[in-house]
């Protein structure tokens, strides 16, 4: 089929299926090639650059002949920003691989019972759908293949936007990104014409130096809006300039906010964000499960909530359907985050007790059951293994039911055993990745049975598929 080398190379490889992670699969003398970029259908030539034992990996050099299934890409930027990576998959095509993916992962790795697994949950909303976009300044701008082949000379390279795959110091300017919806990319564009105009510099990232870092937008479904200006240094003049300037020309920012962070990285958890215009927060709006009151949760600079607003609220009605709480029982919310899930629920427990590693969520999780005049809610702050004892469960009572939302990594193995002890009637678990929830719920199957799957689409144009499963104890 083509010359081997050290590296082989391949000639005229059939993509015959979709793999994890968004990629595909061929096969070449019954070894399995995952490709990314392809789309089952595709024809193409392949360079290996990972070779195992049982599978390769391979980057496409030529496209011999496209998918039907292929759709056209809507973005500018699309297949050199590395996001929305599905975008020449249609959207139909899209829900069918997320659920395939699903029943892989839970019939291959949780090897137990399962029920039929519902259709994947689509999003109403395929483009604009996130609330949170965060952009980097560079002065390392990344150049296409159009702008190096073009006559036009380029002297100062500053870009705001996106990280390339694989390259930390280089940032592909952004001019519309279909992700968050306006004002974003106005914001956004003014904040970079308005740096180039004044002369403030870009970070550098390889050597640490520059003034403007990071931008931070998030936006919620009733119209606030949140803007953070990172900076790499402190210069008052130049910072007082552009945010005054800004909030001139975007009044409707509800809460506009900066931070020096000086650090080698871009993460801002751990460094004081400061409100110049003396609002620290906004506010997201959902309605509660039995749909009686409309819930407001408050959301600060580092506060975490679901990125698609409108979709977080159908995860939580799923979530709650599935646990059929009455308002006799105790549930515990596991990795509560900001409280949302707990303060969804709240009308139809006796009592929800919410945990979670962070200890500023926690923080907003009270405030946003005292916003709410939810008075059945307790949360703590503390690893969930630690947290998670015999003197917790004395103090707290023995759960009813349990919805446990854990990060990609899945549960501690501790927290699986405890799960076990309590032996709650019923267990809600969502998740982020299928696999980490997978090999969890075979160490669960000791105890509990599947009873439904649901996938839910958060992120249309990508991998990612969102989902939930109810165990009962056997």
């Amino acid at each position: 089929m083509g010359r081997k080398s050290r590296k082989p190379f391949y000639e005229q490889v059939e993509i015959l299926d979709t793999a994890a992670e968004g990629k595909s699969l061929a096969k070449i003398d019954e070894k399995v090639i995952f490709i990314a970029g392809t789309v089952p259908g595709d024809i193409v030539d392949v360079q290996v650059f990972r070779k195992r034992k049982k599978f390769m990996e391979g980057r496409v050099t030529k496209f011999h002949k496209y998918s039907e299934k292929r759709v056209t890409p809507f973005c500018e930027h699309f297949g050199v920003c590395g996001g929305c990576k599905w975008q020449f998959i249609s959207y139909q095509d899209q829900l069918d691989n997320k659920h395939r993916t699903v029943i892989d992962c839970l019939t291959r790795m949780a090897k137990v019972e399962l029920p039929e697994i519902n259709r994947i949950f689509p999003s109403t909303e395929t483009q604009f759908y996130r609330n949170k976009m965060e952009y980097t300044f560079s002065n390392k701008e990344w150049l296409t293949l159009e702008q190096i082949n073009s006559d036009v000379e380029f002297g100062e390279r500053n870009a705001l936007g996106f990280h390339v795959p694989g390259m930390f110091d280089k940032v592909l300017n952004i001019t519309k990104c279909w992700l968050q919806a306006d004002p974003s990319n106005a914001i956004r564009n003014w904040i970079y014409n308005f740096c180039i105009a004044h002369k403030f510099p870009f970070f550098d990232l390889r050597e640490q130096n520059g003034l403007m870092r990071n931008i931070i937008i998030r936006t919620s479904s009733n119209g606030e809006i949140m803007v953070i200006f990172v900076f790499a240094k402190e210069d008052q003049e130049a910072r007082i300039k552009i945010l005054e300037a800004f909030q001139k020309q975007f009044p409707e920012v509800t809460s506009l906010m900066y931070v020096i962070n000086e650090k080698r990285n871009d993460t801002i958890a751990d460094q004081e964000i400061i409100a110049f215009n003396d609002r620290d927060h906004i506010f997201e709006e959902m309605k509660s499960f039995d749909g009686q009151k409309l819930l407001k949760f408050k959301i600060g600079p580092k506060s975490f909530y679901q990125t698609n607003s409108k979709q977080a609220a159908e995860l939580y009605r799923i979530a709650a359907e599935f646990a059929q709480i009455q308002k006799d029982e105790l549930v515990y919310d596991l990795y509560t985050g900001t409280g949302t899930i707990a303060n969804y629920v709240a009308s139809q427990a006796k009592h929800v007790v919410g945990v979670e590693y962070v200890e500023d969520a926690i923080i907003d999780a009270k405030v946003n059951a005292a916003i709410n005049e939810i008075e059945n809610t307790s949360f703590y702050a503390g690893d969930m293994k630690d947290v998670l004892n015999d003197d917790f469960i004395a103090k707290n009572g023995k759960p009813d039911v349990i919805i446990t939302d854990p990060p990609r990594a899945g549960m501690h193995e501790d927290v699986i055993q405890m799960l076990l002890k309590l032996e709650a009637d019923r267990i809600v678990y969502v998740s982020c990745n299928p696999g980490t929830q997978a090999r969890d719920i075979h160490f669960l199957d000791a105890k509990y049975k599947v009873m439904k799957v649901q996938p839910v689409d958060m992120f249309p144009q990508t991998h990612h598929v969102e989902n939930v499963v109810l165990l009962k104890r056997k």
